[in-house]
């Protein structure tokens, strides 16, 4: 452990700009431990505390813009690849929308604090087509707010920090397997709640080329487009009765009952 201190304390910089980066990236690596170490080392001189504030916001600012181009460019397909990447259920993408749809972008201030949903933040509010000077103020807002937090948590707490790491190191190796161990089960346990989803929504499909091809036929059929504004805004059905997922409970009766019907997701 007093090896990793030294490390922080001698590249700190670097690293925190690079394992934020790939966090905001999707990647599921957690930045939060480096950033409390590098507040503490902050308080020790170590480091230099406005330094690690600057990397830290830089590398979510860089990651989010990128991911904001990328969401207003290729809309649902961008917020597909993240939950992907993420290891989140696709569901994170209409949670994130429902609560963008009832805060705006000021649901930026705050959404990195919670997993899974920061993720599709920021390529949310570009699919969402939210100006890019508005976006970029209230991203930055709340990437100086979510950084801040955890830096000055680790500078307030930094004799507490180095009495958990003092005693951590007596494990030495063993304490290090734990972490990966636990990590490792972690990221296992995301992909299983990914599977668990996926296989729960398992129901027979019909590819668009099918479905069309049944359309043209004359066959009577109650096309329903259940996927989100954001989602649905990429391909529109003309012949579809468009019921976002959420408003089904309280629609369900305007869907014929009299001949079969087609569900639309993503």
């Amino acid at each position: 452990m007093n090896e990793t201190i030294e490390l922080v304390a001698k590249h700190g910089y670097v690293l925190l700009f690079f394992l934020v980066l790939a966090e905001q990236a999707a990647i599921p690596i957690p930045s939060v431990p480096l950033l409390l170490i590098s507040g503490s080392l902050a308080r020790t001189k170590q480091l230099d505390l406005s330094a690690v504030l600057v990397c830290a916001l830089t590398a979510c600012v860089i990651a989010d813009n990128a991911w904001f181009q990328l969401g207003r460019r290729f809309r649902s397909k961008t917020l597909r690849f993240i939950c992907i990447v993420s290891l989140e259920p696709d569901s994170c993408v209409r949670k994130t929308e429902n609560v963008f749809a009832r805060y705006g972008l000021n649901w930026l201030l705050v959404s990195k604090f919670i997993p899974g949903l920061n993720a599709v933040a920021a390529p949310l509010a570009g699919a969402s087509n939210a100006r890019f000077f508005r976006f970029l103020f209230f991203d930055t807002l709340g990437a100086l707010v979510w950084t801040g937090v955890y830096v000055f948590i680790g500078y307030l707490l930094s004799d507490e920090l180095e009495v958990g790491i003092a005693y951590a190191s007596r494990f030495g190796s063993g304490f290090l397997l734990f972490v990966v161990a636990a990590f490792a089960g972690w990221v296992g346990w995301k992909f299983i709640e990914r599977r668990r989803f996926l296989q729960s929504i398992r129901v027979e499909r019909i590819g668009a080329q099918d479905l069309n091809a049944l359309l043209s036929r004359g066959l009577e059929l109650a096309v329903v487009d259940v996927r989100s504004h954001v989602s649905h805004s990429d391909a529109v059905i003309p012949e579809a009765l468009h019921i976002p997922l959420e408003q089904l409970p309280a629609r369900h009766n305007e869907i014929p009952r009299d001949r079969y019907i087609v569900l639309v997701c993503t």
